[in-house]
């Protein structure tokens, strides 16, 4: 049975344009995601789902498969991730490929370490009773202590109830890191959801956790990046 690494890598995004194979850090997005699955040893093939000729011809330069062209239906920005890697999954399947687990990968995770890969698919493994396991990590402050801005632009408290509570007495919480989505091949198929207790958390620590939406994320996680490289916490 065959592991796979889908990477959704669409044309048109928007708020970044070209964001999937733009250069960060000297390098196109793209390449990061590609190194790191070839990185872990896990994989029988790493896919690149995309519906755009050029990062088509980037993702087989770095190594990739492109063995379909993404519908254009599956490409606009209301098109959720299971979609896409339902259809990676089934375009396999089709051909023959008898699919056991697919890790999603986004193509814009220029964090993503081989490591985290290999703790998410060692955790799927070890609980037959979990669909999958996917990349988090911790907030930096107590999101009870989150504070809102009324329509008169006056600040007020998400959580009142938690108003006075001391900060170590509160739960800590963790978010989607945003890098990879291991799951059995019927659950994504089936549509299962992964913000569910159907998944098993992979920690990562906060430094290597950077959503990349804006110009201004883009700016941030470069200099975090360089940062990381410098000071031997990641590898190229």
């Amino acid at each position: 049975m065959t592991k796979v690494a889908i990477i959704p890598a669409r044309g048109g995004s928007k708020r970044i344009p070209r964001k999937n194979i733009r250069l960060f850090h000297g390098r196109p997005m793209l390449a990061y995601s590609i190194a790191a699955a070839k990185a872990c040893g896990l994989f029988d093939r790493i896919v690149v789902s995309t519906d755009d000729a050029e990062i088509m011809a980037l993702a087989l330069g770095l190594g990739a498969e492109v063995p379909f062209t993404r519908p254009a239906e599956l490409a606009d920005d209301h098109t959720t991730t299971i979609a896409v890697i339902q259809h990676a999954i089934t375009a396999l399947q089709a051909a023959g490929e008898p699919v056991e687990m697919a890790c999603c990968i986004y193509a814009t995770a220029p964090f993503v370490q081989a490591q985290y890969l290999r703790a998410g698919h060692a955790a799927l493994s070890a609980r037959t009773d979990k669909a999958y396991a996917f990349s988090v990590t911790s907030f930096p402050f107590p999101v009870q202590r989150a504070i809102r801005l009324d329509q008169d632009g006056c600040v007020d408290a998400l959580y009142p109830e938690f108003r006075n509570t001391r900060s170590q007495d509160l739960e800590e919480a963790y978010h989607d890191a945003g890098q990879f989505y291991w799951g059995r091949a019927e659950a994504w198929l089936r549509g299962e959801v992964i913000f569910s207790p159907a998944s098993l958390p992979v920690i990562l620590p906060r430094y290597l956790v950077q959503d990349i939406d804006t110009a201004e994320d883009w700016q941030r996680a470069e200099y975090l990046y360089g940062a990381l490289l410098a000071g031997g916490e990641i590898q190229q």
